[in-house]
């Protein structure tokens, strides 16, 4: 067989994600630093280091399943010990994406110290006939993933204000798992404004996890008033890590993805971003990209 060139694996590798169409000549129109390897940053006051890219697991996610674990066991676990490789030791999932058997088997031969893996917790108001023992779902959780202890686990995808006085239930769950050491840190993830502006001065909240792009594509305001929100969580010791970089598939042209790479990591208020890489090439144009960007870094 012909050995592919870096260059044609990668446009080969790419032209599959979310109909994306990489002509050679816009291909790697940047600095490239080959083989680098992603760095690490502290996430707030969460006591925690992460990789500043963590490979998200939920692309079009739901009913248990999402287009990595789509891709099938083999081929995640290959994907995801390539991202490893390159630096990228933070994963992001959850219950609802079917996604933790597939790091579970990806991280086996892997150092768990070295590693960081997130999950969400789907939560109801309080009162519900559906709201399970948090402690049980946090050891079905774990059982999944091999592991005694998961590092940060947010309430997934909250869409409403008033969360922190209606979902006690789940709060009080997590808060003792943490002093159980069970989990390391706890927090949201937003899809509404008024839940991220309550989450931003809450003291039971150690991270955050918000939408953001220079598109104002899948966001809940402007791009300005999210990085001005952002501040002040990162004043108040919030780890805060931004989704949707891409506005979920929808930007994702050679000048976008530079555009929304850079606002990311210049300008966002993020200490680290989760990508919903679905390739070993798209792993590896991300990681370049970003770490070509290493003057922006903040």
């Amino acid at each position: 067989m012909e050995k592919q060139s870096r260059r044609k694996f990668i446009r080969t590798g790419l032209a599959g994600f979310a109909g994306l169409t990489v002509s050679s000549a816009a291909l790697l129109n940047f600095t490239s630093i080959p083989n680098a390897r992603v760095d690490r940053v502290s996430l707030g006051n969460s006591g925690l280091k992460v990789s500043r890219i963590a490979l998200g697991t939920g692309s079009k996610g739901s009913s248990k399943a999402s287009n990595q674990t789509r891709l099938g066991m083999e081929r995640f676990v290959d994907m995801a010990r390539h991202a490893y490789q390159r630096g990228i030791s933070f994963f992001d999932m959850a219950d609802s994406y079917g996604s933790h058997p597939y790091v579970g088997e990806a991280i086996k031969s892997l150092p768990r110290e070295k590693i960081t893996l997130l999950t969400k917790i789907w939560t109801y108001e309080d009162g519900s006939e559906r709201n399970l023992p948090v402690r049980e779902s946090l050891d079905r959780y774990r059982r999944e993933l091999g592991t005694d202890y998961i590092d940060i686990v947010l309430m997934h995808c909250l869409m409403q204000g008033n969360w922190s006085q209606n979902r006690k239930h789940y709060m009080e769950g997590l808060a003792r798992a943490k002093e159980e050491g069970i989990i390391r840190a706890m927090g949201v993830s937003c899809h509404n404004w008024e839940a991220m502006v309550e989450a931003v001065d809450n003291p039971w909240v150690d991270v955050i996890m918000a939408r953001i792009n220079p598109f104002q594509t899948h966001m809940d305001n402007t791009p300005d008033a999210v990085k001005e929100l952002l501040c002040r969580a990162r004043k108040n010791g919030k780890g805060v890590i931004g989704m949707k970089i891409f506005g979920e598939g929808r930007h994702i042209s050679e000048s976008e993805r530079e555009e929304s790479l850079k606002f990311a990591l210049a300008e966002s208020n993020i200490h680290c971003m989760t990508l919903g890489l679905e390739s070993i090439a798209q792993v590896d144009d991300a990681v370049d990209r970003v770490m070509s960007k290493q003057h922006l870094f903040y």
